[in-house]
């Protein structure tokens, strides 16, 4: 294969994966791109996950390499979508919120469930965590950010999704002692 060839196939995967990197125009066009990629991965977990069934203490190992694998995954779609826009982990670039946000809700499958009509508030609790952990990054999430490329993009996120889970585990055990 010529160089010329390769370094044309080379640019298209980093285009496609570059256009997935910001979920198509989603990423592109719409204010606040972070928020709509955690928007459509909280959706994407509602459907794929809690829908399915695979987020119970039955299906609990094969949640955790569902929810690790898309979270590895991103890594070089992240990293592919710094290299699009020429820049370090770039605004546009959301499949990183997009991927870790099924590991908001680990373990929570039955106490999603269980809530019935008002599942909603799960899923809306989890959703509004991740973006303020996101965004504020404390307790040293932004220290992760330093990782090269696409690990850092991802990590960061994946911090902040760990701890949202540990503050809706938390919630959970405050309402089931409490009320």
């Amino acid at each position: 294969m010529s160089a010329e060839k390769k370094n044309e196939e080379i640019d298209t995967q980093t285009r496609l994966l570059g256009s997935l990197a910001t979920l198509g125009p989603v990423g592109k066009k719409l204010p606040a791109p972070g928020t709509w990629g955690a928007l459509a991965g909280t959706l994407f977990y509602w459907i794929a996950f809690q829908a399915t069934g695979i987020n119970t203490p039955e299906t609990s190992l094969q949640f955790v390499i569902w929810a690790l694998l898309l979270a590895v995954v991103a890594v070089p779609v992240c990293e592919a979508g710094e290299k699009l826009l020429g820049r370090t982990d770039p605004g546009e670039v959301n499949f990183d919120e997009f991927a870790v946000m099924p590991i908001c809700f680990s373990g929570l499958g039955d106490v999603i469930a269980a809530a019935g009509s008002d599942a909603h508030y799960w899923l809306l609790a989890g959703f509004v965590l991740f973006r303020l952990f996101d965004i504020a990054k404390p307790l040293g999430i932004r220290e992760l950010q330093r990782l090269k490329g696409g690990w850092g993009v991802v990590a960061d996120d994946f911090a902040a999704a760990a701890l949202t889970c540990v503050c809706l585990w938390c919630g959970h055990f405050a309402l089931e002692k409490f009320f």
